[in-house]
């Protein structure tokens, strides 16, 4: 990484308003009570580790590597947050906030493939390629791959269940999106082990329907934590508002309910317009 970067390398304080996030940043999810946590260090310790960021313009900065010590920062009231400025360009300071987030470990399995495809397919590497710049092996950069070919609600699902990756692997071997549904939500539903999802995969490749297939519009998945499709929702405001739109959300809940309202500015609805 470091043959990437410029000489500059100056420690400077920078106003928070000043950096703009990067938009090749592969990690979308963040953690409330882990930046309230960080948020919490900062107050007492303040930065330990400096931000990376390179200069845009005379007024702005790009955010390189930081973004979780960024959003903490602001939690925390901090109008000003140290950096390391580095001279490089568009192409080499997306390479590196790529780089640098895929080699932390606290990206979930599929930000992690989703970042690895992307480096892939805007610097025209190969799995090879793309295995030496991040320190692993080829065969190990095919599997992360491999999981994208889940859809992005099996993903979801996987996830807010807390299942890992082998769970996810074991799933590849059906390549019928219904038949696959129906088994992940019997894993998910009896809370099965690795071995366990391995052996149900097995017996439903093994069984052959002897009846005409259900209607896709008639078939029902049935998944018993509602925290799955409430975290469904939570990413999506997440996501408007990482993408400038200023989205609300409210939740309340009752003995029988669980009620959210987003409100979404319509000057936000024209813009996109």
């Amino acid at each position: 990484m470091n043959s990437l970067l410029g000489r500059e390398n100056k420690v400077l304080n920078i106003s928070t308003i000043q950096i703009r996030p990067n938009r090749t940043q592969p990690r979308r999810n963040f953690d409330e009570e882990e930046l309230r946590s960080l948020s919490r260090s900062i107050v007492e310790n303040g930065i330990l580790q400096p931000l990376v960021v390179r200069r845009i313009n005379s007024t702005e900065f790009e955010l390189i590597a930081g973004e979780r010590r960024l959003r903490a920062a602001i939690m925390a009231g901090l109008s000003k947050v140290p950096c390391v400025v580095h001279k490089c360009g568009d192409k080499d300071s997306a390479l590196l906030a790529l780089i640098e987030n895929l080699q932390r470990t606290d990206l979930n399995m599929f930000e992690e493939a989703r970042g690895i495809a992307r480096l892939i397919r805007k610097y025209g590497l190969t799995q090879e390629q793309a295995a030496v710049k991040l320190g692993k092996r080829q065969s190990t950069v095919a599997n992360k791959l491999r999981l994208l070919r889940l859809g992005f609600e099996e993903q979801e699902w996987i996830l807010s269940a807390h299942l890992s990756e082998r769970h996810a692997r074991a799933m590849l071997r059906i390549e019928d999106e219904s038949l696959r549904r129906e088994v992940l939500s019997r894993v998910i539903s009896d809370h099965m082990s690795v071995g366990q999802t391995e052996l149900l995969v097995t017996e439903a490749l093994m069984k052959k329907p002897e009846a005409a297939p259900i209607p896709k519009q008639e078939r029902k998945i049935a998944i018993k934590d509602v925290r799955i499709f409430v975290n469904t929702i939570n990413k999506a405001v997440d996501t408007m508002r990482l993408s400038g739109i200023n989205a609300i959300s409210h939740r309340s809940e009752t003995d029988d309910y669980i009620e959210y309202t987003v409100k979404i500015p319509k000057s936000a609805s024209k813009n996109a317009s």
